[in-house]
């Protein structure tokens, strides 16, 4: 059995998909972008204010499903610039302290809206 899960603290999706689904003890969270829950704008100009925004976004999905940054086990960084490597780390680890998840980063082409970031995650609801 599957649950979407939806937050009004973050945005609403711009295609055909869910915020994120709950499904066998995991939480599947969609790629983020760095838009204003509000709105359709895309918040920040550089790569680490458009994390912080990319987090504040993921942090509020989390939260509707009764979990937070410490039960995240896997997230996947989309950059379209490795230069920006450095910025996404600091504002990444400012949002998950010491939890440490599994990761990957990928370089891509681009983004939707023109974002610099995108992260998408995979939370527990299960104690490790």
């Amino acid at each position: 059995m599957k649950e979407a899960i939806r937050s009004a603290q973050a945005p609403a999706p711009i295609g055909p998909y869910s915020q994120a689904i709950r499904a066998d003890g995991l939480l599947f969270c969609s790629g983020q972008i760095p838009l204003d829950p509000q709105g359709e704008d895309l918040v920040g100009e550089d790569a680490g204010s458009q994390t912080a925004q990319v987090l504040r976004n993921l942090g509020a999905i989390l939260r509707a499903a009764g979990l937070d940054f410490s039960d995240v086990v896997k997230t996947t960084i989309f950059l379209v610039d490795m230069a920006d490597f450095t910025a996404v780390n600091t504002a990444y680890e400012a949002a998950f302290g010491t939890n440490r998840p599994a990761r990957s980063t990928v370089a891509c082409a681009a983004l939707p809206r023109g974002a610099r970031v995108e992260i998408e995650a995979i939370a527990s609801f299960a104690e490790l």
